[in-house]
């Protein structure tokens, strides 16, 4: 019996997404820290169905690894998983006094094991079988509540970026962004004066291995920096065969 409810057949009518609540999801990074194989496809494509960002780990050394080597905005986390189990990973994880909202996935339902869950530092616990709209509405409810905890907006020299309505000014000019063009501001402004690869934009914004042939982000990043340099200077500058860096002159390195 699987141990996830799919999702509910709904009049197509009711399915028509509000379009700021479905732009609010581009950029969001979750990562799912599960071993059984049904469970976790289920989870990975329901959830970039829904436009979301999303990282598989098998088991609990692969959930340290990517728990620690990348920036998430929520994380999904079995509790019995191979190598290393789900509570031990996530207290681990808040020794290091990470703040990511931990939502935990398990079929240990009791009140023991709830509130020894939440003790141990997860926002939230969801027992299995679930319904996986009931999924994506804590999800919700953890991103808000991260967004008003980290702040509501990115701002940048004169620019100045809203996490929430995803309304973007530049010297009190609001720019009319599509929804990866926004994505990739969002990147770059979490990421001011590195040298970034096309590579790593790429995977990150497009959720997609880079096959190097592809001149999508070339022509995303040409259209955003025109809309960016009608109300000011230049910030994307291309690093010839680096990749991109987001930032003023000063920020260049020597010879650009």
């Amino acid at each position: 019996m699987s141990l996830v409810r799919a999702k509910q057949e709904t009049p197509t009518r009711l399915l028509k997404i509000d379009d700021l609540e479905q732009r609010t999801k581009v950029g969001i990074r979750i990562l799912v820290i599960e071993d059984e194989h049904e469970i976790a496809d289920f989870l990975v494509r329901g959830l970039q169905e829904e436009g979301f960002t999303v990282e598989r780990a098998e088991d609990g050394a692969e959930g340290w690894h990517w728990l620690t080597t990348a920036s998430w905005d929520v994380v999904l986390l079995d509790w019995w998983l191979p190598e290393c189990d789900g509570l031990t990973l996530l207290r681990r994880y808040r020794h290091r006094d990470r703040k990511t909202p931990v939502l935990f996935l398990t079929a240990r339902d009791s009140v023991t094991d709830r509130v020894q869950g939440l003790d141990g530092g997860a926002n939230d616990y969801l027992c299995k079988p679930f319904a996986f709209e009931e999924l994506l509405a804590r999800i919700r409810v953890l991103t808000r509540k991260q967004d008003a905890a980290d702040g509501s907006a990115i701002e940048f020299e004169d620019i100045r970026l809203d996490l929430v309505t995803h309304r973007v000014d530049r010297n009190a000019h609001r720019l009319d962004l599509k929804a990866k063009e926004y994505a990739l501001l969002v990147y770059f402004m979490r990421h001011p004066g590195q040298i970034l690869s096309k590579t790593r934009i790429y995977e990150a914004v497009w959720d997609e291995n880079f096959d190097g042939l592809s001149n999508t982000l070339e022509v995303h990043v040409m259209e955003l920096r025109r809309k960016l340099e009608v109300h000011g200077h230049r910030l994307i500058h291309t690093l010839r065969n680096r990749g991109y860096l987001f930032g003023g002159n000063d920020t260049l390195p020597p010879g650009q």
